[in-house]
């Protein structure tokens, strides 16, 4: 078996997605501005990568090599993703055998459960990035119900009831009640953001564009803006990294990044998207209690490779960043991923020799071979993997 292939991921055109970040990582033209949201890497029935076998013929990765364990992507959010919250390996299990059992078609948008994995993931920026993750503290949500007005009558709900409470109010508060409470505040924010008078370190900055961005024609107002002032807002540098358990309620609003997960497509959503919402799956699910993010920064291995730990066996993920001519030689003990998302670079076994660049940015590496990579200009490589 070769040890090294070109890998030709699939392209998600997901309404929220940039039409230049992959288009121009992937050299292709985009003439029509679809969105490019999203570049998966790996196996997942809905997202199978190819190799590039004989005469450039396409293989499927899936078939060539099995089920990887992870799946590696890349995320150009322009547009605020939805609220979402991915379920446990249990809770996968049952819950997609259940779907599976009432017939409802893997493709269907009324379909919540995708496969019967979990889903921990792993971002890195690749930009300045900002998303919601997880309940503010007791104190900081407190200050937000008592000093954002429209939002006073909650606060005796949160005193008697607590997270759990507070969010199962506003998600199953009948839309006439969500129109009374939130018409008054996106009246008052959205002239604001208009006139570029809000700051991104602000709620009311996310809540505007979120209420311009889901407005419907009936004029109901999406829900999932109570979560953009529950939930913590966190800005992202690029190199830095987040991490995502099961149950943790959490949403990118802007930016570009690269994420690995468990290789899974179960996404439960609670706002912010023209996709289904189906709030009785999402409060199964959500883990309502007070969090922070934990902003990672990767740790060295060596003076050219480093790693984002994480508390999760199900995949791993180092960086690599080298000077023009610099080489570096390894080994793979399973198959691994290659992304190279700055600069030019070559990949290379005693058989075998490809490029990494743009146009051709990944690659996969299988065992059995000593693999050099050299940078032929600075280059960033982030290789995806099971831990050894």
């Amino acid at each position: 078996m070769p040890a090294i292939f070109h890998l030709k991921g699939t392209v998600k055109h997901y309404d929220w997605g940039g039409i230049s970040y992959i288009p121009s990582l992937l050299k292709l033209e985009n003439k029509d501005k679809r969105p490019f949201a999203e570049y998966w890497m790996g196996t997942h029935p809905m997202g199978d990568s190819k190799i590039e076998g004989e005469e450039g013929s396409l293989i499927s990765l899936r078939e060539y090599a099995g089920d990887l364990p992870f799946l590696f992507k890349v995320l150009d959010v322009k547009e605020m993703l939805s609220i979402q919250v991915h379920p446990s390996k249990t809770a996968a299990k049952k819950e997609f055998a259940r779907e599976n059992e009432e017939g409802i078609p893997l493709d269907s948008p009324l379909r919540n459960y995708k496969d019967d994995n979990q889903k921990p993931e792993l971002m890195v920026a690749l930009s300045d990035f900002w998303l919601l993750h997880g309940f503010k503290a007791t104190e900081e949500l407190t200050d937000i119900l008592l000093n954002v007005t429209e939002l006073n009558s909650l606060l005796p709900v949160f005193n008697l009831l607590g997270y759990p409470g507070l969010y199962k109010k506003v998600m199953e508060m009948p839309q006439e009640e969500v129109n009374s409470i939130l018409q008054p505040l996106v009246e008052k924010i959205i002239p604001l953001y208009r006139e570029n008078k809000l700051d991104k370190t602000c709620e009311d900055f996310w809540a505007a564009r979120a209420a311009l961005s889901f407005s419907r024609s009936n004029h109901d107002i999406d829900r999932g803006i109570f979560s953009i002032y529950f939930f913590n807002l966190v800005h992202v540098k690029k190199g830095e990294g987040v991490f995502q358990v099961a149950g943790l309620p959490h949403a990118y609003l802007e930016g570009q990044c690269v994420e690995i997960m468990t290789s899974s497509d179960n996404v439960l959503r609670g706002g912010l998207t023209h996709k289904h919402i189906d709030v009785k799956e999402l409060l199964k699910h959500v883990t309502c209690e007070p969090g922070f993010a934990t902003i990672l920064t990767s740790e060295q291995m060596n003076d050219k490779e480093n790693i984002y730990n994480t508390p999760v066996n199900d995949f791993r993920l180092t960086v690599l960043t080298l000077n023009p001519g610099e080489t570096i030689t390894f080994q793979p003990a399973r198959p691994e991923i290659l992304l190279i998302t700055e600069g030019h670079a070559k990949l290379a076994t005693p058989a075998a020799k490809l490029d990494l660049k743009p146009g051709m940015p990944s690659a996969i590496a299988f065992p059995g071979q000593l693999i050099g990579l050299t940078a032929r200009s600075k280059a960033t490589v982030f290789r995806a993997s099971e831990p050894s």
